[in-house]
């Protein structure tokens, strides 16, 4: 690390690329955090976990006690161990004895995207509730036709305030914050719906995973799906980077160019006047009926074949997009995990192994944020994998039974884990004592010169 601090001092590294390379070391280094404790409220599995988008300082879980709980994780409620163990105690919690709380399991969690003062829960009491978390008061409640799976909100939106819904009912549902109806439904999928996603490169864009095992991508301003991922329709590895493909076109075109010009002075040979009057036959493409013999381009998520293509041998029960948006990582009971090009919308065919994933139940994918890691709750374990290679980087080991969620924090580099022991663990950069000792001699060094 600290020659890296050196460089950048010399002028050798740019900031971007040594941010990059002090956070990828502190990911590389995360382990069960000794010096930060959550302090559960709940008596049931956590099921999922997120810190608010703005500050990133409030904690929000859900569990399947019917109650959620709001952390702050900058600072403690108190100390223990002469000091060295901060106790992070939640600041409220709502449950079963709330007026209007809900019944059952609370199954997804998240905060309103531009402000900590909303928050959003989905339950198995066929309910979705909006919270403020000031008064701790429902504000707004959406009644669902079946079990709530999971939520999400797009954090991109500033022509929509839509809650995305995916439950048992074989419908997507979209609930209006701003006028406390349901704005639309999206058909397609034959069972019910486990997981969604806003994409995060733009506003209108949905990903849905269901139990059917297609994954279905909706523009929500038009009927039907516009693309239904095909795991046979497949490319290897990550496409070139937007430079690189430029440059590769401009030589491909260039050389076609010069070949086409090459043809053209080989076979200029004396031309026959016809009977138009030009020296060159009429052409055939401008006797072809604009719309003649062309079969009719079909929605792709209108055609048979494709709209029952699958992605995975069973239940989708996870997705996450990429940062950038041009990838999605999904996981599903058929325990794979597969990376798809959202450009061309193949499978890239990077090979995660076959991992143990829960078939049950949706789970929480998480990825950091320069998308180089996916961390997968694989039962007791949570495991780390390098995104662009297959290759599992890391495991983490400290829940007593299955994990269902993972958020991980880029402010900080840490990664909260929540599961059916009904612990949320921090995992935090280990302090090693090698940079220590290497800044100590470094500044000795320094002081012998002066």
């Amino acid at each position: 690390m600290w020659k890296d601090i050196g460089d950048r001092e010399m002028g050798k590294i740019r900031p971007n690329s040594f941010s990059s390379r002090i956070k990828s070391n502190r990911i590389s280094n995360l382990q069960l955090s000794n010096n930060k404790d959550i302090v559960s409220p709940h008596r049931g599995s956590i099921n999922s976990l997120q810190v608010d988008l703005t500050e990133g300082r409030y904690l929000l879980s859900g569990a399947s006690d019917a109650s959620a709980a709001v952390f702050d994780i900058q600072r403690a409620t108190n100390y223990e161990g002469d000091g060295l163990i901060a106790k992070h105690k939640c600041l409220f919690s709502v449950d079963k004895q709330h007026q209007k709380g809900h019944k059952y399991a609370i199954s997804s969690a998240i905060w309103y995207p531009v402000d900590t003062g909303l928050f959003v829960t989905g339950s198995y009491d066929h309910h979705i509730k909006v919270w403020d978390t000031n008064t701790t008061q429902v504000v707004m409640n959406f009644k669902m036709p079946g079990k709530v799976y999971r939520t999400a909100m797009s954090t991109l939106a500033t022509s929509h305030m839509l809650i995305a819904a995916g439950t048992e009912d074989v419908q997507v549902r979209l609930c209006d914050i701003s006028s406390g109806a349901f704005a639309h439904t999206l058909s397609g999928h034959r069972d019910g719906v486990m997981t969604v996603e806003w994409s995060t490169s733009s506003e209108w864009v949905l990903i849905t995973g269901g139990c059917d095992g297609a994954i279905r991508f909706w523009d929500i301003r038009r009927a039907g799906c516009f693309l239904v991922l095909d795991q046979s329709q497949s490319q290897l590895g990550q496409r070139p980077p937007v430079l690189a493909r430029s440059a590769a076109n401009k030589v491909s075109v260039s050389k076609s160019l010069s070949a086409g010009q090459n043809l053209l002075v080989k076979s200029r040979v004396p031309q026959k006047k016809y009977a138009n009057g030009h020296g060159m036959k009429q052409s055939t493409i401008a006797r072809m009926p604009s719309k003649g013999s062309a079969r009719q381009r079909l929605h792709p998520g209108m055609l048979s074949i494709q709209d029952r293509a699958t992605a995975h041998y069973g239940a989708v029960t996870g997705l996450k997009v990429t940062d950038d948006g041009m990838y999605l990582l999904s996981a599903g009971s058929d325990s794979r995990i597969k990376l798809w090009d959202l450009e061309s919308g193949y499978n890239t065919l990077v090979n995660f192994g076959k991992v143990r994933l829960q078939a049950s139940k949706a789970i929480q994918l998480a990825v950091s944020q320069d998308s180089a890691q996916v961390f997968v709750p694989c039962m007791a374990v949570v495991k780390a994998f390098d995104v662009w290679s297959g290759k599992m980087s890391l495991t983490f080991r400290g829940h007593y039974e299955s994990v269902n969620c993972c958020w991980f924090s880029s402010q900080d580099q840490e990664l909260y884990t929540g599961g059916n022991d009904r612990q949320i663990l921090v995992w935090s950069p280990s302090k090693t004592i090698t940079d220590d000792t290497n800044g100590r001699q470094a500044k000795d060094e320094d002081s012998w010169s002066d």
